[in-house]
């Protein structure tokens, strides 16, 4: 009990640590000629924020070309690694509290990031210090690794390991409680159009977030037409600036929990006007799970293959539809791919792979996935919760081994991505408890 009470000590201070990382708007803002700022000031001044704190805790603290940076504590040879990610995604949507105020209501802290992924990372810091402050003896060093590009290009990482030593296990808190021990293949893919165009057409943000906006502008007058087709769908939109439609974003692991606004708005287009890339998101891509295209596949273990139509935007010269796959093992992807090509070629469309990440699986029954699941366990009583398999992807498969290790409990609702995003105060204390179980039972 006593590492619970320290934690609970700390909480005061831990929530207003977290609360000053949150408002700090760390959206990617590319800027490479900045050495100093690649990814942006509010990326930069995140990373010194964590970084500073952690020296503050007297912990050995570096940062690598301002791109990454770790917290290092312990002693020992092998090195468990804690990987985190302060960037965010932008922050769109109706809001109920400004998405970078940290607003405390009802025991929940809301802000961009609140649950991934700068509360796991204020987290995990603080289980450094409890364990610091305890006295509690590790064997292995541990190094909280604090990535920057998590949510688009992964290039922090492939900067930090050209440099610095690859941990011999450790987890990144940036998923789900118990264990997350296998993460499915991730693919971007655009389909590309080169035709003439009457309207243009903007749709998405990232390619791992369902859409919520779309607007087109077209040389007909459809407002008539398009104010009954939100009525009779019961969506929201307006004809003030074009034809906007809004929809509900999710996170590309799961886009069956969004409403994407692109795939419907090209729905209503392509009822009132010819064009390849309009129509070839209404006919073919009108479901999450390629049924449409017969190119659907699942795998007893990671289930289903996923599809986000990410990104849709057409111009008076070209059109692309930017995708963002989520794939199981065992899955034919050559196969895959000539098909989809085929079938893009009846509407004018040429396929580019963008980005491609191939599955990451741990065993189950290693020790690794067993001593983090029962440090889950010890704090939670809960055996009933199995670890899982996911779609979503994590700084996990940059470790050789590494899993994803919370901190969102089970019947916790995933806003991540979401509207609204926050993190339970009372998770926050119980995850950091977790962790200090966690990283101590594997650093003995």
């Amino acid at each position: 009990m006593k590492i619970l009470e320290a934690v609970k000590q700390n909480e005061k201070q831990l929530i207003e640590d977290l609360q000053g990382l949150l408002r700090i708007d760390s959206t990617l803002v590319e800027n490479l000629d900045n050495p100093k700022a690649p990814f942006g000031e509010g990326i930069k001044k995140s990373l010194d924020y964590v970084l500073d704190l952690g020296s503050k805790f007297g912990f050995k603290v570096k940062n690598i070309d301002n791109l990454a940076g770790h917290i290092e504590f312990g002693e020992g040879e092998d090195i468990i690694g804690i990987l985190c990610h302060i960037d965010v995604v932008p922050a769109v949507g109706k809001w109920t509290y400004h998405p970078y105020s940290a607003t405390i209501n009802d025991g929940k802290i809301y802000a961009r990031g609140a649950i991934d992924d700068k509360g796991p990372t204020i987290s995990s810091l603080y289980a450094l210090k409890v364990i610091k402050d305890l006295g509690l003896k590790l064997n292995k060093r541990v190094r909280l690794i604090i990535g920057t590009d998590e949510e688009t290009k992964w290039r922090c990482m492939d900067a930090y390991f050209k440099s610095e030593e690859m941990p011999t296990l450790g987890f990144s808190p940036d998923a789900n409680f118990p264990v997350i021990y296998g993460e499915k293949g991730i693919m971007s893919i655009d389909l590309i159009s080169y035709k003439s165009n009457d309207l243009e057409f903007k749709s998405g943000v990232r390619y791992n977030v369902v859409p919520d906006e779309a607007i087109a502008n077209v040389n007909v007058d459809l407002n008539e037409a398009f104010n009954k087709y939100l009525s009779d769908n019961n969506f929201e939109g307006d004809t003030s600036s074009g034809l906007k439609l809004y929809g509900t974003s999710a996170h590309a692991m799961q886009p069956e929990k969004g409403v994407n606004a692109a795939i419907n708005l090209c729905k209503f287009l392509s009822e009132h006007i010819d064009n390849n890339v309009v129509k070839f998101v209404s006919e073919k891509l009108d479901d999450t799970r390629f049924k449409t295209m017969n190119l659907d596949f699942s795998d007893p273990e990671m289930k289903d293959l996923t599809v986000n139509v990410a990104i849709v935007e057409i111009d008076k010269s070209s059109g692309k539809i930017g995708l963002n796959l989520r794939y199981p093992t065992n899955w034919d992807k050559e196969g895959f791919l000539r098909e989809l090509k085929k079938q893009a070629s009846f509407y004018a469309l040429d396929i580019k792979v963008v980005s491609d990440q191939t599955p990451h699986y741990v065993s189950p029954d290693d020790d690794l996935v067993k001593t983090l699941h029962n440090a889950y366990i010890h704090y939670t009583n809960d055996t009933t919760t199995k670890c899982i398999t996911i779609g979503g992807g994590t700084y996990a498969r940059a470790l050789k081994k590494g899993v994803a290790f919370g901190s969102m409990f089970p019947g916790r609702e995933d806003v991540v991505h979401q509207v609204d995003e926050h993190i339970f105060i009372e998770d926050l204390i119980k995850a950091t408890s977790i962790y200090v179980k966690a990283i101590h039972d594997l650093g003995k």
